[in-house]
């Protein structure tokens, strides 16, 4: 039925997605960055994939500079895909922005809470999560004036009506605000995609299917581990969970009710996939903890952060062996997303003269 839905600009679409993913780096490009003494020498070795966009940047760059202008690639990327978008790739195209805004505005609030000038938050803000009437949350002198321009001009409106109100917009309160939007973001983008015809029954909603409930369940994961040892109940807890998921309903039952990290690991056991990340991590077991959110490089040991990004880039790559499908351009993205990481991590590791530590970190595709 997609096929329908699939137009000749979208399929046009896809074939431009395809050739960006060729372009990605490859295991050499990767070797010879890794051979880098300089920034510099980093900024020649990617010439050939970002020149014109790194041509503006001065001799021997700081890594954040460098890891800007790669992300400026991948938006203007973006944006020339969502500006020859028809139909409901359109549509899907939009979903793909709102985490991004919803990080956006919760960056917004925190400095609004500090009184900070947001003019300058807004340089901060991921571009991707840019919309046409972000600037006048920046009129905005306290938190109900924001809140209030939040409801009115902004994408994410139906993310708060129902689910936040003013007062809850303070400091003790930003991670759950955050965590309250992406879920419902993410059970309304589930639903967009089981509902909507030519969508329901695809290629594209089969890959999104699966990249949701992982979304939602990694989620639920780390929601779970992070509360541990703050004031959130277990009541508040269950509240931040997706109500859909491979662990949903027995397993985020028990999440709910996890007192520790062995309680975590025991609620995750019946998906295979979840349990040996708890394996592989040592977490769970004597001595075991959560784990660094960078990841392990050389012979350190990976953290569970490292493999929910293992896991993404495996359903990210296997996305691209289905056809007529809009789940290449979010599959593109996360790979992107990836290779940007690598490059920044690659990069630090030269500046800070240990290259050792590049080791196995870097995820190649």
């Amino acid at each position: 039925m997609e096929g329908l839905f699939f137009n000749a600009q979208n399929g046009y679409i896809e074939g431009v997605v395809r050739g960006y993913r060729n372009a990605l780096l490859t295991s050499q490009n990767y070797g010879n960055l890794t051979q880098c003494e300089t920034i510099d020498d980093v900024k020649l070795q990617l010439g050939p994939a970002y020149g014109d966009f790194l041509a503006s940047l001065p001799p021997n760059p700081s890594t954040s500079a460098l890891a800007n202008k790669t992300t400026e690639k991948l938006v203007a990327e973006f944006r020339y895909l969502q500006s020859n978008a028809t139909g409901t790739l359109s549509k899907f195209m939009d979903y793909l922005t709102y985490g991004y805004m919803i990080d956006n505005v919760a960056l917004l609030i925190t400095g609004t809470l500090h009184e900070r000038d947001t003019r300058e938050l807004l340089e901060r803000c991921h571009p991707l999560g840019w919309f046409e009437t972000m600037p006048v949350l920046c009129v905005a002198t306290n938190i109900e004036e924001l809140y209030n321009s939040v409801l009115i001009e902004t994408p994410l409106a139906p993310y708060f009506k129902g689910s936040l109100s003013h007062q809850d917009l303070d400091e003790l309160n930003i991670e759950i605000i955050r965590n309250t939007l992406y879920k419902n973001y993410l059970e309304d983008f589930h639903w967009w995609v089981n509902n909507t015809p030519g969508i329901q029954g695809s290629p594209t909603a089969d890959v999104m299917n699966e990249v949701l409930e992982f979304e939602a369940d990694r989620r639920s994961i780390n929601i779970t581990l992070n509360s541990f040892g703050t004031e959130l109940s277990k009541q508040d807890r269950r509240k931040l969970y997706p109500n859909f998921g491979r662990l949903h309903p027995e397993g985020t039952l028990m999440l709910s009710r996890a007192e520790d990290v062995e309680g975590v690991r025991i609620a995750v056991d019946g998906i295979t996939e979840y349990k040996n990340f708890f394996d592989q991590t040592g977490m769970g077991q004597s001595g075991g903890g959560v784990g660094n959110m960078s990841g392990g490089a050389g012979g350190e040991s990976k953290s569970l952060e490292d493999m929910f990004y293992q896991k993404e880039m495996e359903i990210s790559k296997l996305a691209f062996t289905r056809q007529f499908t809009h789940a290449v351009v979010y599959a593109w993205i996360k790979l992107r997303e990836q290779e940007i990481r690598n490059i920044t991590w690659i990069s630090e590791c030269i500046a800070q003269n240990q290259k050792e530590r590049i080791g196995n970190y870097i995820s190649v595709f």
